[in-house]
């Protein structure tokens, strides 16, 4: 698995990133997303209606990019396949919640759930056009 270089790791502290998944249509799909990193493993929490979550299911693969929204011609870029696994409990997304101060279940509706969507990176770009 490919590592996020020192050089990016701040980014990893963002607030949102900009996951990509491929709909039924066979088009990308773009939503921002709250994430937590632990290391190289990055983890999302998605609510079980999402269409991202039916995407997925189709079809893993998966492209997350980071912006540095202070100096925007730098960036990271995340590409490979997601596994996704139910959070039942809220067990993660509270620990998302508590990155973000917010809570999760506000945005759940009754039925509804938490899945927690993990990146399994094959290729990391790490991008910075200022550095010539």
């Amino acid at each position: 698995m490919p590592s996020i270089p020192a050089s990016h790791r701040d980014l990893l502290d963002a607030s949102v990133g900009i996951l990509a998944t491929i709909g039924p249509d066979g088009r990308p799909q773009q939503s921002a997303v709250w994430f937590l990193a632990d290391g190289d493993t990055i983890r999302i929490s998605l609510n079980s209606s999402r269409q991202k979550i039916a995407n997925l299911r189709r079809n893993p693969a998966v492209g997350l990019l980071i912006l540095d929204l202070e100096r925007t011609y730098r960036y990271l870029e995340v590409r490979g396949d997601a596994t996704v696994e139910d959070d039942p409990d809220y067990v993660f997304a509270d620990r998302v919640g508590a990155k973000y101060h917010a809570d999760l279940r506000v945005h759940d509706q009754p039925g509804q759930t938490r899945i927690v969507v993990t990146l399994v990176a094959t290729r990391v770009n790490a991008v910075d056009m200022s550095a010539g």
